[in-house]
């Protein structure tokens, strides 16, 4: 049987204090604190899970340009002549660059040059297509993708390339199907090699490349080519002229800012692809931040409610626990109760919250599943009430041992 120093025994000191702290315990106090705290982090867990499931429908969206990335251009007036440009001068760019809501402004570089492909299945049917086509291509930052499988150097005799899905949609069904074309899937489109023949504008210069599709994008309605690529070909087969750019790819502190809508309307500019997914994301990290702002308050007011029960029990036995050391126990022995009932109220609320968290997801999960959401797995809603959970106990046991350190003074 342990023994303090003095040789008193910590069992019996505890079983002591435990019945001190059951006659000086207010129920309702404790109560109060599981279930505000079961509350707040309820509440806290639910949104941060949701969040965590449902943004996936709209950052899924794309798989190389961001929710957060807009491509803009200028909107083509009905009373345009012929000849006209539609091009950013340097002023607008600028103008652009100060908004408070733009983090940086990528331009998109066209080619100077004319461009020929051809693509050849190579089973032996011998069908081929060809055709030509226009390059575009903005600084590498702003593709979202592996930089090992977007990078290009000068030598390099294969050339990655994004195309629109609109652009495969349009093939598929309206001219595969009027010229008696098969029809492909995006897989089968990735794995036939294009070749590429260049020619400057003269017809005096001419380069040939092997090309491969590296993907598909719903916002970028070009095809795009690394901007290495773009730079050294412009620069050789080139007119050498420098041209404004049509359009350009913003990168904004928050999509659905009204003042971005403003701005836009106000230059007659547009936005490239669908914009709903876009003011969605923006509006669910809004009602999110709303709601785990709430939950945090109800947890922190919880918090306080649980750490002003302890220092009131502790208060009312202030004596007692005085007594207690000055005999020799161990402050360690002498405020383990308080320090148990600092782990354990929490740790029950946590439990509670992360049953309603689960339940409030199994309820939500098939109409987010129906809509395309990719739910994973559930792990936002433990980690943050993990992490919410420790830092209350950490802080409630320290203040617990603080205040026996108190009690040995007196």
């Amino acid at each position: 049987m342990k023994k303090t120093s003095t040789g008193h025994d910590t069992r019996g000191c505890g079983q002591l204090l435990s019945r001190l702290l059951r006659k000086n315990t207010s129920p309702a106090r404790i109560a109060g604190f599981l279930v505000s705290n079961f509350l707040g982090l309820a509440i806290v867990l639910g949104a941060l899970q949701f969040y965590s499931d449902a943004n996936s429908i709209w950052s899924a969206d794309d798989s190389f340009v961001k929710s957060d990335w807009l491509v803009i251009n200028k909107k083509v007036p009905s009373a345009n002549t012929f000849g006209e440009s539609a091009d950013f001068t340097p002023e607008e760019i600028a103008d652009l660059e100060r908004q408070p809501w733009v983090r940086s402004v990528g331009r998109f570089t066209t080619a100077d040059f004319r461009i020929f492909a051809r693509m050849s299945a190579g089973n032996g049917t011998g069908r081929s297509m060809s055709t030509s086509l226009f390059f575009e291509s903005i600084p590498d930052e702003y593709v979202d993708v592996d930089k090992s499988l977007w990078r290009w150097k000068k030598g390099s005799g294969e050339v990655p390339v994004i195309i629109s899905r609109d652009y495969l949609t349009l093939y598929n069904f309206g001219f595969a199907s009027s010229a008696g074309l098969p029809q492909m899937s995006e897989g089968l489109m990735s794995g036939i090699p294009l070749e590429l023949t260049l020619t400057s504008e003269d017809g005096t210069r001419m380069k040939r490349f092997k090309g491969h599709v590296a993907g598909y994008s719903n916002r970028l309605n070009t095809i795009l080519v690394p901007d290495e690529f773009m730079r050294i070909e412009n620069a050789e087969l080139g007119s050498g002229a420098t041209r404004n750019p049509s359009r350009l790819v913003v990168d904004v502190n928050s999509p659905g800012d009204v003042a971005i809508s403003e701005y836009l309307e106000a230059r007659d500019l547009e936005v490239a692809g669908d914009k709903s997914g876009a003011s969605a994301s923006f509006l669910l990290k809004v009602v999110t931040g709303v709601t785990v702002a709430i939950g945090a308050v109800i947890t922190l007011l919880s918090f306080f409610i649980l750490l002003l029960s302890l220092s009131l029990i502790m208060e009312k036995n202030a004596t007692t626990l005085h007594r207690l050391l000055m005999l020799g126990y161990d402050a360690g022995s002498v405020a383990k109760p308080y320090t148990r009932l600092a782990v354990y109220a929490p740790l029950g609320a946590l439990f509670l919250a992360l049953c309603c968290a689960a339940l409030l997801r199994g309820s939500y999960l098939p109409a987010l599943e129906g809509l395309g959401a990719d739910s994973g797995s559930f792990i936002a809603a433990p980690a943050a009430g993990a992490i919410i959970t420790l830092l209350v106990i950490i802080f409630n046991v320290v203040s617990v041992r603080r205040k026996v350190r108190e009690s040995w003074r007196r």
